[in-house]
């Protein structure tokens, strides 16, 4: 049960006070100090919902139990009354971080509401602070999610560039084969730049049928085709603030591309079936595993658009050109994949990290985070080169 602090040296008032509130906010334990010193002491012992001082104490007035108090613990709430209440002591309490003022002779209903809003503010204070955590906690998950492991010589390259090209707000075309961690690479960047506080939309173009992906990436009106039953904001509009990421771009129509292009010479995207133009402040990140100017000469990409896009170009190289970095993989897999079983974490022996040097990875960093998962989940108490043989098939 949540506590209020009445701190109050006349016995009567701090009894009238403790008998109203309490038949009021029966959920609430009250507490009373006789005066601001022994007020004190029970604030540094334990954390108060509310309270409630006089300002003209012994030992220790009002005024410098509130600043004390708030010097210890800066969320505390306070109400403060007085019989000696002029602007002056008003003015000076509410500045030093009171939530209100009220001068005796107490207005009973006055006090009631006060007390009741402050206890809403404090509840919605607690509520966002935790809220904050939570969403430190998501990050962190987040972070560690996309987090890029290793010492390779190909993946310090990488880190460096992406350290450069994070502070500006320049395009980037990142490539690489599939499962390479390309997406990786994106949220890194958006992390490190400023513009992390807002959204990182992300956009699998291959994922999305060619007659849907201009109402995905731009929105649409009521109306606009079939099935459009309701407005729909679009991806660049999401992004707004923050960052989108179209991964896979070179499976975009050329319709599409065309539209992309426009959106990225002007900052302005406008849904299908309307008229309307809609400013976008956006920072534009791509991926593809396609040699694009393979594309671009096949006709299937245009060309102004790829040089829009790849202001920057970041490679990705496959992890079979990157083998050293698989210890760490490993480890850093088995960590993740433990937290999500739930299961004490798994070890693998020098043998068996070997054994997955010497293999061939065609797809990539997920295919090992899988190859993982499965050796863990098939594996002995430790991970051995006998099981690498008998659950990897390659």
């Amino acid at each position: 049960m949540q506590k209020i602090l009445i701190v109050e040296d006349e016995k009567a008032i701090s009894g009238v006070l403790h008998s109203i509130l309490s038949d009021e906010l029966p959920d609430y334990e009250f507490v009373i100090a006789d005066d601001g010193l022994e007020g004190y002491k029970q604030i540094e012992k334990e954390d108060f919902a509310l309270v409630i001082s006089d300002i003209k104490m012994p030992k220790l007035s009002g005024t410098e139990l509130l600043k004390q108090s708030l010097a210890l613990k800066p969320e505390t709430t306070f109400i403060m009354i007085s019989g000696h209440a002029d602007i002056d002591s008003a003015v000076s309490c509410l500045k030093d971080g009171a939530y209100d003022f009220i001068s005796k002779p107490i207005d009973i209903n006055r006090l009631i509401t006060s007390v009741k809003n402050a206890l809403v503010k404090e509840t919605l204070k607690k509520e966002n602070k935790n809220l904050q955590t939570e969403n430190k906690t998501l990050k962190k998950k987040v972070n560690k999610k996309y987090q890029m492991i290793g010492e390779s010589a190909a993946l310090k390259k990488i880190q460096e560039m992406i350290e450069k090209v994070a502070v500006s707000d320049a395009r980037v075309l990142i490539t690489g084969p599939n499962g390479a961690g390309k997406e990786l690479v994106a949220h890194a960047i958006h992390n490190l730049s400023e513009r992390s506080r807002g959204p990182m939309i992300e956009v699998n173009c291959a994922a999305i049928p060619s007659e849907l992906i201009e109402s995905e990436l731009f929105g649409h009106v009521k109306g606009s085709f079939t099935g459009a039953i309701k407005d729909k904001q679009g991806k660049f509009e999401q992004a707004n603030g923050g960052t989108i990421f179209l991964d896979e771009i070179g499976d975009m129509s050329l319709i599409a591309q065309a539209k992309v292009l426009r959106a990225l010479q002007e900052s302005k995207v406008s849904p299908v079936g309307s008229d309307k133009e809609i400013k976008v402040d956006v920072r534009v990140l791509a991926a593809t595993n396609k040699n694009m100017q393979t594309e671009i000469e096949a006709g299937r990409f245009r060309e102004d658009l790829y040089h829009r896009l790849s202001v920057i170009e970041i490679y990705v190289p496959p992890l079979d050109d990157r083998k050293e970095d698989i210890s760490l993989l490993v480890s850093h897999f088995s960590g993740m994949i433990a937290d999500e079983h739930g299961t004490a974490l798994k070890k693998f022996d020098d043998s068996a990290i070997d054994a997955l040097k010497a293999l061939s990875w065609t797809g990539n960093i997920r295919e090992l985070r899988n190859v993982v998962e499965r050796l863990i989940i098939l594996g002995g108490t430790t991970v051995s080169e006998e099981d690498v043989a008998n659950f990897v098939r390659k």
